[in-house]
Parts: structure tokens; sequence; C-alpha cells
């Protein structure tokens, strides 16, 4: 599987320009693309379709530290289960862009 991040002016951990704080590390992936971005935004932008929502019982999120793959109820814990970085706790304001609402439930 393929873990790269894509996005717009990434650093090392899949920061991008609009997200870079310090706990801004989680790489989410497109139903559609299968690819990982910092954010939808940036694949809004670098995409040819727009951002669609994955299962939260796949593996939609990336530890941009570690690489670690996460499902939706071990991410919402808001630290990875491999190294222990914590993920922004605002992404919560976004999860209906980046799951499927109805089995976020």
């Amino acid at each position: 599987m393929d873990k790269t991040i894509y996005g717009l002016d990434l650093d090392q951990q899949g920061r991008c320009r609009h997200y870079h704080l310090a706990n801004d590390i989680a790489a989410l992936k497109c139903a559609q693309c299968q690819q990982y971005y910092a954010c939808y935004q940036c694949h809004d932008a670098l995409a040819d379709h727009l951002f669609v929502a994955c299962d939260p019982n796949d593996l939609p999120v990336l530890c941009g530290v570690c690489q670690q793959l996460m499902n939706y109820n071990q991410y919402v814990t808001g630290v990875c289960p491999s190294c222990q970085s914590a993920f922004n706790p605002k992404c919560s304001l976004h999860r209906d862009i980046y799951f499927k609402e109805s089995a976020c439930n």
C-alpha cells in the first residue's frame, strides 16, 4: 500500500499550507483515488475530483510521524496507537468531509 502523503507545501510529517500546527499530522484517504492527503483542500486543489469520504472501518487515516494506518476508532482517541503522537482535536469539525457519517455513529 502506498503511504505517500500528498498536499501543498508539505513538511516531513504531512503538515500542509492549510493545516500546519504541531499536531496536524493525520493524513486522510480519499475513497475515490485511494490516496492520502494532508487535507481535503490540498486534495481538491491537486486531484481531478473532489474529496470523497471513506468508510471509517477502512484504514482512512495515516500518521504523518510513523506511517501507521488507522481506522476511525483508533484515530478519534487523539493519539497514534503506534508512536503516541497527538492529533489535532479540531479535526472533528471536518468529520463529515473525511468519513462516511452513517458508520461514525
